[in-house]
């Protein structure tokens, strides 16, 4: 029977994918190393140590059954802080030094290093046909509410979209863990993980951005192995649900009653730890539309990346959902229609263009919309293009941007939203 560090060594010797997926096959029915590519791979397994050293000396020996329950001690927190390192040690000692560096150590420091993931894993173990499966970690992911706009209804959560690094903090025994979206382990972010070391939040998930002044300089810290300058950097939270259904894949609670848990658990966070505002808009109302282009423009004024949408009656799935519907901040302008302009290629004889100037918000435009028209719209606009002079349209954009000689400004990523009267120059 080979040994599972000498799997390791053979999958490090080639780069190729197709050779590592053979050497997979070759040795994944082997028990021993089945259960240590899961309790490595596994994000949600985790030992609760940082510093794992490589050893220098040979031992006697260390069976894959006794390092097992040893490291069920450390997943389990039965040994934590001097135990936890003492019983490291006392592993390693017992180690051969193969055994050790290419194969214990590499479990605990939760990296194989031989270029295989739980993906490539299991899908070798479903062409083999196996039951085996290493869990995929996954937290939920938006979609752009631009391309669904039907989706958009009702009464909704509205928040601010923060730019910053996303993160889910896992808390079983007391200590929280903090994972990427990918499910990697950030270890630089001390003083947020120590905020949410607590009993009251065991069990729990709890999903946010962590922030900072500067972004930038925010990204260049994440995965430092030392000396991350992280202090001022924050976790803002926007939701949270159970352990148990976060593994399970989707929540019991809707949008709006896992904001109500996580007001609750507000009253015991420390100051690293804050809460997303957000409104509860009603898109089938008037007032909330104008509530929403409200939150729209304070997102551009304030730097927001964006808004996100989320109907209050659905759940968090661990997968890319409708449920939660990301908003790219957008302005409005109403300019006079100057000029209509022909288009080109597929677009000749039809509009291409309409050239709009006006002044909006102090500031004096001229610019091209050819952009958010649908192909019958361009044939019948061209059509009844003379009638269309002065009339006033809604353009949306990303922003506002000006000319290099500062005489007047334009618009960065135009589009033709509506017209705005049914009559020249009137605005409605």
């Amino acid at each position: 029977m080979i040994r599972s560090w000498e799997i390791i060594k053979e999958l490090e010797s080639d780069n190729s994918r197709l050779f590592k997926e053979g050497v997979l096959q070759k040795y994944l029915e082997e028990i021993d190393f089945q259960e240590g590519l899961a309790m490595c791979l596994d994000s949600l397994v985790t030992f609760g140590v940082k510093q794992v050293p490589e050893s220098e000396k040979d031992g006697a020996g260390l069976s894959w059954i006794n390092f097992r329950d040893s490291a069920k001690l450390l997943i389990d927190r039965d040994r934590t802080g001097h135990a936890a390192r003492d019983l490291i040690i006392e592993l390693m000692d017992l180690s051969t030094k193969d055994q050790w560096n290419n194969w214990y150590r590499r479990i605990l420091i939760k990296d194989l290093r031989c270029g295989v993931s739980e993906k490539t894993v299991n899908n070798v173990a479903k062409k083999m046909d196996m039951k085996f499966r290493v869990p995929v970690f996954s937290c939920m992911l938006a979609h752009d509410g631009a391309k669904h706009p039907k989706k958009i209804k009702g009464n909704c959560l509205v928040e601010y979209k923060y730019d910053g690094v996303r993160v889910i903090a896992i808390i079983k025994n007391s200590k929280a863990t903090l994972y990427s979206r990918n499910g990697k382990i950030f270890h630089n972010f001390n003083h947020i993980e120590n905020a949410l070391s607590k009993s009251e939040f065991n069990n729990l998930v709890l999903d946010g951005e962590v922030m900072s002044e500067d972004f930038q300089a925010l990204m260049k810290q994440v995965y430092r192995k030392s000396g991350a300058k992280t202090k001022d950097a924050y976790l803002a939270l926007f939701d949270m649900l159970p352990l148990k259904e976060f593994n399970q894949g989707k929540s019991i609670l809707n949008s709006l009653e896992r904001k109500n848990e996580l007001d609750k658990l507000s009253k015991n966070f420390e100051k690293e730890i804050k809460l997303v505002d957000y409104e509860i808009i009603n898109f089938d109302e008037k007032s909330g539309q104008e509530k929403f282009s409200k939150m729209n423009k304070e997102a551009l004024d304030m730097g927001f990346e964006g808004l996100m949408i989320k109907p209050n009656d659905n759940f968090y799935e661990c997968k890319r959902s409708h449920a939660w519907l990301k908003i790219k901040p957008f302005i409005e302008v109403t300019l006079k229609v100057t000029d209509i302009q022909e288009g080109t290629g597929k677009h000749e004889g039809k509009l291409g263009a309409f050239h709009v100037e006006g002044n909006d918000d102090g500031k004096f435009f001229s610019l091209s919309v050819g952009s958010g028209l649908t192909d019958e719209q361009r044939d019948s606009y061209w059509e009844s293009r003379d009638a269309l002079i002065g009339r006033l349209i809604e353009v949306r954009a990303d922003a506002v941007t000006q000319n290099e000689d500062g005489e007047y400004y334009s618009l960065r990523f135009p589009r033709f939203k509506s017209f705005r009267g049914f009559e020249k120059d009137e605005k409605i």
